[in-house]
């Protein structure tokens, strides 16, 4: 049987969690949900997780400075990170990526490209760690 797609959301307003949780939950993902950087931080130092998506703004920590933190711990390193922000400045998508997120949604979005792109790069994680045995 095949693992399912694990996700971290740090996402700090609920309503929007929860509406992340149920369309990943629907399509077969299994979801854990933290609302601080605090929190996300202590999942992933004990957890391997197939992406991350993580909100700019949190109440205790900044989301790119946490992306760059994330991709310096061993067991996160090449998790891919997308970015679920409602902010839409080009600085912010342009710092994210270069923290080493491999995308940038923009609150609000439709749950179909939601839904696509997290399991767009999470398959992609899978091919590379395939290919590089």
């Amino acid at each position: 049987m095949k693992n399912r797609t694990k996700v971290l959301i740090v996402e700090d307003e609920m309503p929007m969690a929860m509406l992340m949780v149920n369309v990943l939950t629907r399509v077969g993902c299994e979801v854990e949900a933290v609302c601080t950087g605090k929190k996300a931080m202590e999942l992933a130092a004990h957890m391997r997780f197939d992406l991350i998506t993580l909100d700019i703004r949190l109440p205790d920590a900044n989301g790119l400075e946490l992306c760059t933190e994330l991709k310096q711990r061993h067991i996160s390193r090449k998790t891919p990170i997308i970015f679920i922000s409602a902010s839409p400045s080009k600085q912010d998508i342009a710092e994210g990526l270069e923290r080493g997120a491999v995308d940038y949604i923009t609150k609000p979005f439709e749950a179909t490209d939601f839904i696509y792109r997290i399991i767009f790069h999470a398959q992609r994680k899978h091919l590379s760690e395939s290919n590089a045995i």
